[in-house]
């Protein structure tokens, strides 16, 4: 089979040529239909991201496909079950080997691709924001990357809670994209002052912060006595030292999160939102959007547009 892999930290990744693999103890053989790439990809090239396995390894985060072959104790998901997975890594393949646990069948009306989508970004934006901060309708919701695989899956799950949110995006195209989620305010990341205009705006109860460095620094100060802040990462390269004085005085918190941790050590509240979103993916309130899509002949291409943050929401892989 064809595999996208790092055969070394820091070298550029290779399509290789490997054995399909087996299924061992409970784990299910999956034909790949689709992979939705991550931010955490391009981290875990570089060696850099928190769970980077040793190389080689494929990359590719979440798949969707057909489970065709059940290892040793599995019962279910059954043969033919078309299944989304986070799997951490070996999505870019043709076939993958995969826990059994973390396979979620996919509704009737969820294309693979769409569901190639869903997991890591809606799971990720749904516990951040229903489970850490306790989002509620009427609030004001800052989305800091509101146009990117994360940051709109925010935008519109808190325009889903009733909440009144507030974009901030590069460019007018990414804007209109958060607009067409459900954003109420746009703010352009390149040309505005991001903490003059939400303050303007009345300051913001929530943060969501895909980005850290200073677009974090003008959030913490736009923040409303109280607000919560969530940190889930730091495209912008810089991380954010948080003054502890501005929290103190303002009774701020900020909150990590991490949606691949509760896999660990809180596992049901990670398969309980699941469950939430696909419910409400069936009854039509969201939907995945995928900006662009490429063979695994040109995957290089896909990580590229990521690279770049050309894209605007998910970047998927057909196999």
């Amino acid at each position: 089979m064809r595999a996208f892999q790092v055969t070394e930290s820091g070298q550029p990744p290779q399509l290789t040529d490997l054995p399909r693999p087996e299924p061992g103890p409970g784990e299910i053989l999956v034909r790949v239909a689709a992979c939705g790439l991550n931010f955490a990809d391009l981290l875990m090239i570089r060696g850099t991201y928190q769970d980077t396995p040793p190389a080689p390894f494929t990359l590719g985060m979440e798949v969707s496909g057909t489970v065709e072959a059940l290892g040793e104790g599995v019962t279910a998901p059954a043969v033919g079950t078309r299944v989304a997975v986070f799997a951490g890594h070996g999505g870019l393949a043709e076939w993958g080997v995969f826990p059994a646990a973390r396979a979620v069948p996919i509704p009737a009306a969820m294309s693979f691709t769409q569901a190639a989508a869903f997991l890591v970004a809606y799971g990720t934006s749904h516990l951040a924001l229903h489970h850490r901060a306790k989002l509620k309708a009427g609030e004001r919701l800052l989305v800091l990357g509101a146009a990117g695989g994360v940051g709109l899956t925010a935008v519109e799950l808190g325009a889903v809670t009733g909440a009144e949110v507030i974009a901030v995006a590069r460019g007018s195209e990414k804007l209109a994209v958060a607009a067409s989620a459900g954003a109420r305010h746009l703010i352009d990341s390149d040309s505005s002052d991001i903490r003059a205009e939400v303050k303007a705006l009345g300051g913001a109860d929530v943060v969501y912060d895909a980005v850290g460095g200073a677009a974090f620094d003008a959030a913490l100060r736009a923040t409303r006595p109280e607000g919560r802040i969530l940190s889930i990462g730091f495209a912008s390269g810089a991380v954010p030292q948080v003054p502890a004085n501005i929290l103190l005085v303002k009774n701020i918190t900020v909150m990590g999160v991490y949606w691949g941790g509760y896999l660990a050590f809180a596992p049901d509240t990670l398969t309980g939102s699941l469950s939430e979103l696909m419910a409400l993916f069936e009854a039509g309130r969201i939907a995945p959007h995928v900006s662009a899509t490429f063979p695994l002949d040109d995957a290089e291409s896909a990580l590229e547009l990521l690279r770049s943050r050309a894209s605007t929401g998910k970047v998927v892989v057909t196999i």
